[in-house]
């Protein structure tokens, strides 16, 4: 009776994500690949050199990808590079030690007790085996150190948290700076890229980009004409209802809560006034 009981408190005391993370390696183009961790994205580039890998998300998705690295025909992740210090996406690096890690100059000193062999600026040009990464900084806004990577020859571009293709944003857009986060968009579209692979969702083209700016600027517009009508936020949350982008994902869940993420913006920023 003792070995059971002992065994059910083990059990309960597992934390729930370790039974139900589902992780899979996907071609996106070329030598390009995802890796997925239920709703979080890594992006995996295959090279002479070895793996290079795009955020690490966590200890244990890295542990994983160690022992399935030969999916893709490697042995070792040779880089690591950092979109952003965010800990669900910039968790666990040191579970590729020996890789050479690169971040942002304006990232922190250490990111989950990594520290970064390599700070870049705001644009910055890699050459690794046979591939050619650029990094390109898209200010503040969704953090301040935001890098997307796009990979050549395959034009892939590797954008984060920013826009995601054919998905609405993040819940209410909390703690974060709304005004930055448009300068990222059109920061991010003035990039030359072919193929949009996001940190979450499915993977897009350029196009979903700039569809992604439009809904913001579209919600924007009706969010601050209701509120010069003298509408409340409940009000709001029951007509602007978007409906180009009732196909999208997260519209259900996130529609209301990104309503009232936008009218705190604008009240907060006095262009509702």
């Amino acid at each position: 009776m003792k070995i059971l009981i002992g065994f059910l408190l083990a059990v309960l005391a597992t934390p729930t994500f370790a039974q139900d993370v589902k992780r899979s390696i996907e071609p996106v183009a070329g030598d390009v690949y995802l890796m997925r961790n239920n709703f979080h994205n890594s992006l995996l580039v295959a090279t002479d050199e070895g793996i290079i890998r795009v955020d690490p998300i966590n200890a244990e998705a890295g542990i994983w990808l160690n022992s399935n690295l030969d999916q893709i025909g490697g042995d070792r992740i040779s880089h690591l590079i950092y979109s952003h210090s965010h800990g669900d996406h910039a968790s666990g690096g040191g579970a590729h030690d020996g890789a050479t890690v690169i971040a942002h100059k304006d990232a922190p000193e250490t990111i989950d007790g990594v520290t970064p062999d390599l700070r870049v600026g705001d644009m910055h040009t890699l050459e690794i085996g046979g591939k050619t990464i650029e990094l390109a900084n898209l200010g503040a806004g969704h953090d301040n150190h935001m890098l997307v990577t796009i990979v050549r020859p395959e034009n892939v571009a590797f954008i984060v948290d920013v826009a995601a293709p054919k998905r609405l944003p993040f819940r209410d857009f909390a703690r974060f700076d709304i005004g930055g986060w448009f300068k990222q968009l059109e920061t991010a579209q003035t990039l030359d890229f072919e193929i949009f692979a996001p940190g979450h969702g499915a993977v897009g083209t350029k196009a979903d980009l700039d569809d992604a700016h439009t809904y913001m600027v579209e919600l924007q517009a009706a969010v601050l004409d209701g509120l010069k009508a003298g509408k409340s936020v409940e009000q709001l949350k029951a007509e602007v209802v978007m409906e180009d982008y009732k196909h999208w994902g997260q519209y259900a869940a996130w529609r209301e809560e990104n309503i009232e993420g936008m009218a705190r913006y604008l009240k907060a920023s006095g262009q509702a006034d």
